[in-house]
């Protein structure tokens, strides 16, 4: 599996936090929702194979790197809504069990060009979803996950504009 695109600083601890709904539910958003950490997995690997498909190597590495950072994230989304008390199901709100994600989310365009158009807009909602997120949480050790990931999240969105700079030149 190829290293993740990540920002190069650790991740903090969640060793601070405990049970709390009202942050589950806020960050939930981020966990299993169309703009969430599993649908862009989902759509890096779709895309990441498309691109191999087409012969540009370089960009699905990239592609696929992305999607493993969104995975990590997924992880850690995971892992802190569980220690918080809600099991991480891949719903709307954890921990119900209707609404649950659909893989209809991703993003199935056919043009390699649409597709990081697709991936840019994709990032941009997110890191807009994680910083509306600073605003309602109070947890430090929860802000510091978020705060963490939008890092990450500010540098695929740079190398997703490197590469649809690099395809329409």
């Amino acid at each position: 599996m190829p290293e993740p695109l990540i920002v190069d600083a650790p991740y903090p601890s969640l060793d601070g936090l405990s049970h709390d709904p009202f942050s589950s539910r806020i960050i939930s958003a981020a966990y299993a929702t169309p703009s969430g950490e599993l649908n862009a997995t989902l759509q890096y690997v779709y895309h990441s194979l498309n691109f191999a498909h087409c012969g540009y190597k370089k960009f699905a590495d990239t592609l696929m790197r992305i999607a493993v950072a969104e995975m990590t994230h997924l992880d850690l989304l995971g892992e802190a809504l569980i220690t918080m008390g809600t099991q991480p199901v891949y719903t709307f709100q954890p921990p119900s069990q209707v609404n649950f994600y659909s893989a209809k989310f991703v993003a199935y365009s056919r043009s390699l060009v649409n597709m990081i158009e697709d991936d840019i807009v994709g990032e941009k909602h997110a890191i807009y979803g994680y910083e509306r997120m600073l605003c309602r949480l109070k947890d430090g050790t929860l802000k510091a996950l978020i705060v963490r990931i939008i890092e990450d999240e500010k540098l695929h969105l740079a190398a997703l504009k490197k590469i649809l700079d690099e395809l329409t030149c």
